[in-house]
């Protein structure tokens, strides 16, 4: 079990300040937390694995293409924009 000193050390590190009576609280929980982790290295794992994810799945994103538009695809995106100079779509600049 952890001591009231080490819990008040964990916490001083973590920069939380604890009661005494959290401090009792906290060993007893973090205790249980350490006792139990120690059980799981009791399991044998030599045979399983390891896996990231279990679908099967390499990559779901598409791609990334561009689109090959005519004149008249691009007409038609240059004529929803509010501004623009020649074939160009004028925005904000954001740098001074």
């Amino acid at each position: 079990m952890l001591s009231h000193d080490q819990v008040g050390h964990i916490a001083k590190l973590a920069r939380i300040g604890l009661s005494e009576e959290e401090k009792n609280r906290f060993a007893k929980d973090l205790s249980a937390i350490l006792d139990f982790i120690e059980k799981l290295k009791e399991v044998d794992v030599d045979k399983t694995e390891p896996t990231a994810q279990v679908t099967g799945l390499h990559s779901v994103a598409r791609p990334d293409e561009g689109i090959k538009r005519g004149a008249a695809g691009r007409q038609k995106i240059l004529s929803n924009v509010p501004d623009r100079k020649e074939n160009y779509i004028k925005v904000k600049g954001i740098f001074d």
